[in-house]
C-alpha cells in the first residue's frame, strides 16, 4: 500500500511540474506577443522611431526659416531693387556726363571768343607763330569730322596767354571757315593742345592752315 502511495504521489508531481512548465511557456508566449504589439502599434505606448522603410511628414510648425514662395518674393524684390539703382545711378552718370560736356563746350566757346577778340586788332600774322603747331586728326578718330590738334608751348621765361586763328581753304586757297582757339595763363615751357574742328560737311575736302598766333 505505501508502495502504490508513492507512485501515485510520484505521478501527481510530475503532473504538477509539467503544468508548471506549460504555464511558463504560455506566459513567456504571451509576454512576446504583448511586447511585439507595444512595437508596433500605435498606442500612446508604442515605440516613437520609425521602422525601416517608412518615411514620416516633418511637422511645419518645427521649421524657423522661410517657406520657398516667400524666398523667391524676396529675391525678386532684391533684383527690382538693384536693377533700380543701377539705372539710377546710369541716369545720374549721364546726367553728369551732359553737365561736364556742357561746362566743357562753355569753356571752349569762350575760349574762343577771347581768342578771335585779341586777333581783331593784330596786324599781320602776329608774334607767336614760332610757338604754335598743327597736326591733323585722322578722320576714322574724330568721327569724320575734319579737325587739327594745335599744339601751343609757351617758350619765353613767363605766363602768357596765346590767341590762334585757324582758316580752312578749299582746293582754290579760298577761306571757307576760320576758327579760333587759344591758352590762358600758360607757365614757361607748358603746353596746352586744343583741338580746332571744322563744321563744313566732308565735302569738298579743305586744308586747315595756320593763320594767325599772337601772345599776350
Amino acid at each position: 500500500m505505501d508502495g502504490t502511495m508513492s507512485v501515485t504521489r510520484l505521478k501527481g508531481s510530475e503532473r504538477a511540474r509539467r503544468r508548471i512548465l506549460v504555464g511558463s511557456a504560455l506566459g513567456g508566449l504571451l509576454l512576446a506577443g504583448g511586447l511585439a504589439a507595444c512595437g508596433g502599434g500605435n498606442g500612446q505606448n508604442a515605440a516613437t522611431s520609425p521602422t525601416a522603410g517608412t518615411t514620416s511628414t516633418p511637422n511645419a510648425s518645427s521649421f524657423s526659416g522661410t517657406p520657398p514662395s516667400a524666398l523667391a518674393s524676396s529675391a525678386a524684390s532684391a533684383i527690382d531693387s538693384a536693377r533700380a539703382s543701377a539705372s539710377a545711378a546710369a541716369s545720374s552718370a549721364s546726367a553728369r556726363a551732359s553737365e561736364f560736356e556742357a561746362s566743357v563746350e562753355a569753356e571752349t566757346q569762350r575760349r574762343s571768343a577771347a581768342a578771335e577778340k585779341e586777333l581783331q586788332n593784330v596786324k599781320g600774322r602776329g608774334n607767336a607763330l614760332s610757338e604754335v603747331a598743327m597736326t591733323g586728326i585722322p578722320r576714322a578718330q574724330s568721327g569724320g569730322v575734319l579737325a587739327v590738334l594745335v599744339t601751343i608751348t609757351n617758350k619765353t621765361g613767363s605766363d602768357a596767354s596765346y590767341a590762334v586763328q585757324v582758316d580752312f581753304k578749299n582746293s582754290d586757297g579760298k577761306v571757307v571757315e576760320t576758327r579760333y582757339v587759344g591758352a590762358e595763363n600758360l607757365k614757361p615751357g607748358k603746353k596746352e593742345q586744343p583741338i580746332a574742328f571744322s563744321h563744313e560737311p566732308p565735302e569738298p575736302r579743305l586744308t586747315p592752315v595756320l593763320a594767325k598766333a599772337q601772345r599776350y
